[in-house]
C-alpha cells in the first residue's frame, strides 16, 4: 500500500471513527430524553463539541483540507442537536443559554479575524493554534464534574462513552496529520 493510498484510508477511518465518536452523545440524549432531565450533568461538553466542529470546519475550509470540512459538517450539526436536547431538558437553561452564545461569539470573532486578515498562512496558523486550544477544551469538558465524582464517589456524571472514543479518534488524527503535513491535525 503506497502512501497515498494510506492517507486515503487513514482520512476514511478518522472521519468514520470521528462520527461515531460524535454519536456518542446521542447515547447521553437519549438517557436524557427518557428521565426527562439532564440531572447534575454539564452541557458544557455539548456546546465545547460544536464550537469545536465549526472551528474545525473554519480551519478545514481555510486549508481546503476536504476531510476535515465533511467530518465537522457532520459534528457540528450532531453537536448543535445535542444542545437543543440538553436545553429541553435542562434544569438550568441561562447556563446553557450564556455557554452557547459565547461559543457563537467566539466563532464569530474567529470568522471575521479569518477573513479580514490578509496573510492567509497567518490566518491558517492562528486558525489552527485556536483549534487546538478549543479542542483540548473539548475533550477535557467531560471532567468539569470531576470533583463531584470525587466527592460522591459516583462516575454517573462522566460521559465516558466520550471519554473512551476521544482518545482512538486522536490517535487516528495524530496520524493522518502526519502524512498530510499538519501540525494542527496532529495536535487535534
Amino acid at each position: 500500500m503506497d502512501n497515498y493510498s494510506f492517507q486515503d484510508v487513514l482520512g476514511t477511518s478518522a472521519t468514520i471513527s470521528t462520527v461515531l465518536q460524535f454519536l456518542t452523545g446521542s447515547v447521553i440524549c437519549h438517557r436524557y430524553i427518557r428521565k426527562k432531565s439532564t440531572g447534575e450533568t454539564s452541557g458544557f461538553p455539548f456546546v465545547s463539541g460544536f464550537l469545536s466542529c465549526f472551528l474545525w470546519l473554519k480551519y478545514g475550509m481555510l486549508t481546503q483540507e476536504h476531510v476535515v470540512i465533511f467530518v465537522n459538517i457532520i459534528g457540528s450539526v450532531l453537536f448543535f442537536s445535542y444542545v437543543l436536547v440538553y436545553f429541553t431538558f435542562s434544569i438550568n437553561k441561562r447556563i446553557v443559554i450564556r455557554q452557547f452564545l459565547g461559543a457563537c461569539v467566539f466563532i464569530m470573532l474567529c470568522t471575521i479575524y479569518t477573513t479580514y486578515e490578509s496573510n492567509k498562512e497567518k490566518a491558517v496558523n492562528v486558525s489552527g493554534l485556536v483549534c487546538c486550544c478549543v479542542g483540548v477544551l473539548f475533550f477535557a469538558s467531560p471532567f468539569t464534574k470531576l470533583a463531584h465524582v470525587i466527592h460522591t464517589k459516583n462516575t454517573e456524571s462522566l460521559p465516558f462513552p466520550i471519554i473512551i472514543a476521544s482518545f482512538f479518534v486522536s490517535l487516528q488524527w495524530f496520524i493522518y496529520g502526519l502524512l498530510i503535513e499538519d501540525k494542527f491535525i496532529q495536535v487535534s
